[in-house]
């Protein structure tokens, strides 16, 4: 499960984030590119938007459910 205490801090404010336990595997690029990109220089995933519309926080849902690590987050916000 996502630990919010560390979270990167890369994340943009908001429900959706990603931890440092992130293995760079791209599955949440994939799925929600809108609003996951990669960190090149970390090698890590993280949030750059938020989704705005159910459609959006569906594939954000989409894309923490089906983290291997469970690296995603969702803080509830």
């Amino acid at each position: 499960m996502a630990d919010k205490d560390d979270k990167w801090e890369t994340n943009v404010a908001g429900k959706f984030y990603v931890d440092q336990q992130c293995i760079d595997c791209d599955l949440c690029r994939e799925t929600a590119p809108d609003f996951f990109t990669r960190h090149d220089d970390g090698g890590y995933s993280f949030v750059h938007k938020q989704p705005t519309t159910d459609d959006d926080v569906a594939l954000c849902q989409e894309a923490l459910e089906g983290c291997p690590v469970e690296a995603i987050g969702d803080d509830g916000a």
